[in-house]
């Protein structure tokens, strides 16, 4: 038994060794760095830090570099450490309106105040492998590209969706019951959820699953007629409020990309018809999760606006119960675990069935051979 242990961890250590050098690579090739992930890998350090729950570009990019590229075990490695951080207290509201922006984008109005910023995009490239990269080509020098060009972006523009509300047209939002939403990161997740609640959980969620539920949604399985209104990326100042002082600090900026999301409502009695909003918030350019976001925040609402539930995107339990990329990855990859004793039992009960199963047909094909030859047995003596 002891000999089993001692045997099971040197094969554990030996892993890690394997593990070690897997992640290192070629040592001949110069070593990827954490600022190099950092600062060329940004898509895959703002997806970490959003279902990881903590917003520290460092430490996202040291988790996929210790991950070797696996995203969902740096988004485990991120929280893990993020539940060893102490919590000095909650932040303001982030008040995207003030938002400095690099990137906005309007599908409902062509013109709008302050104009479109295209910003960095791929949504114009042609999908076609560049080789130059192969060569360590400089993209940004050959197309003459500067950091310093959202220098000129103005510091604040109004919302699309404000632009209707002046008009009615659109909802417009509404305080909830609840004085202080719950926190999901120290409370279990309940249901019925209530939506700051909801979108807590989805901002966690695993960015391919709210792809999927949202493409659902654009496919008919939901009653949904989803517009862009606005798709803005930038950063906004993070405020707190210390009790001892009686007012709000600046602590600093996050990059964030925020989605509005623009949907159809017939109204009733005590509501006019109006468009009804869905909302998405992801770090840095999350910028395909936050408007998958905003399409499942606005299925969910459903009942909330007397909508039949009759597609899997408008069920709260199922979206918010199979959406941590965490859990459903530990759920599937437990099965690598010893399963001895309970497949055991079950290879037991399958031979047992079988044997039965057997007999039954042994049987059966003993009353078939025998039925024929009864009946001629019966002849003869007539």
């Amino acid at each position: 038994m002891y000999v089993a242990v001692k045997g099971g961890a040197a094969a554990i250590e030996s892993s890690w060794r394997l593990l070690a050098e897997q992640r290192r690579g070629d040592v001949a090739l110069p070593e990827l760095s954490v600022a190099q992930i950092r600062a060329q890998l940004s898509l895959a350090v703002d997806r970490v830090m959003s279902e990881g729950s903590l917003y520290d570009p460092e430490l996202a990019a040291l988790a996929i570099k210790q991950a070797s590229g696996d995203l969902i075990e740096a988004i485990f490695l991120l929280r893990a450490y993020r539940t060893t951080l102490p919590r000095f207290g909650y932040s303001l509201p982030l008040d995207t309106a003030q938002m400095q922006l690099v990137r906005r984008v309007s599908a409902t109005f062509k013109d709008v105040p302050g104009g479109q910023i295209l910003g960095a995009t791929y949504d114009y490239t042609q999908r076609l492998l560049d080789f130059a990269l192969l060569a360590d080509g400089d993209t940004a020098s050959r197309t003459g590209e500067s950091a310093s060009a959202t220098d000129l972006l103005p510091t604040a523009m109004p919302r699309v969706n404000e632009l209707m509300a002046r008009e009615g047209l659109i909802e417009t939002a509404r305080p909830t019951a609840e004085r202080e939403p719950s926190d999901l990161t120290r409370e279990p997740l309940m249901f019925p959820a209530a939506r700051p609640v909801r979108l807590q959980a989805l901002a966690r969620s695993d960015e391919g699953w709210l792809l999927g539920l949202g493409y659902s949604t654009q496919r008919g399985y939901a009653n949904a007629h989803p517009f862009a209104g606005e798709i803005r990326r930038g950063t906004v100042s993070v405020e707190l409020l210390p009790d001892e002082l009686g007012f709000s600090i600046d602590i600093g900026d996050v990059e964030v990309t925020e989605c509005q999301m623009i949907n159809q409502f017939a109204g009733n009695r005590e509501v006019p018809p109006q468009f009804t909003q869905g909302y998405g918030l992801a770090f840095g350019g999350g910028e395909r999760k936050s408007m998958a976001m905003a399409l499942i925040d606005r299925a969910l609402r459903a009942g909330e606006f007397g909508e039949l539930v009759v597609a899997p995107a408008q069920d709260q339990e199922f979206v918010l119960s199979h959406g941590d990329s965490l859990e459903a990855s530990g759920f599937v990859q437990h099965l690598k675990l010893p399963h001895y004793v309970d497949f055991q039992s079950e290879l037991e009960l399958v031979r047992k069935l079988r044997a039965v199963h057997a007999q039954q047909n042994s049987a059966e094909k003993e009353y078939q051979q025998a039925g024929p030859n009864q009946a001629a047995t019966k002849q003869k003596a007539a």
